[in-house]
């Protein structure tokens, strides 16, 4: 079951706290235009959902703990511990993140520049035929005639 899962739940949560700080932060940088907007909400969500692998000793000699936990949080506890053999793997895990991000934000922009475009072409040819027109009109507007 979901619940009697403790790690099952804890991704969950982490998952839908990681989505709120997204849409906050995406919606506080609005004063940006929307190239660095979405390359700076990608590349922490780069960050923030990069997996990395870790191990922590247990009380009892000769034995561990293994599992997944967010690259971010693996390097930040390898920091306060001073362990470089975790530290390692774990920063060029996020840094790898960071940079899918960047890529993720830039591909988006890039998509949705040409969606822009092409409604713009849309509206040019709106303009030219306009909704009210017959085919022998010449583009004058035509009051409406009751009865």
């Amino acid at each position: 079951m979901l619940i009697s899962d403790s790690i099952t739940l804890l991704w969950l949560v982490y998952v839908v706290l990681s989505l709120v700080v997204l849409l906050t932060g995406y919606l506080g940088l609005a004063f940006l235009p929307r190239l660095p907007r979405l390359v700076i909400t990608w590349l922490v969500a780069g960050v923030m959902w990069t997996p990395a692998h870790f191990r922590l000793p247990l009380l009892e000699e000769g034995e561990f703990y293994s599992g997944f936990a967010p690259a971010v949080v693996v390097a930040a506890v390898a920091l306060l511990e001073d362990s470089g053999a975790t530290l390692g793997p774990a920063a060029v895990l996020v840094m790898v993140g960071a940079g899918l991000g960047f890529l993720v934000g830039l591909l988006l922009w890039w998509r949705g520049r040409h969606r822009d475009t092409r409604d713009d072409d849309y509206a040019d040819m709106a303009e030219e035929a306009p909704v009210g027109s017959h085919r022998g009109d010449r583009g004058e507007r035509q009051e409406p005639i009751i009865g």
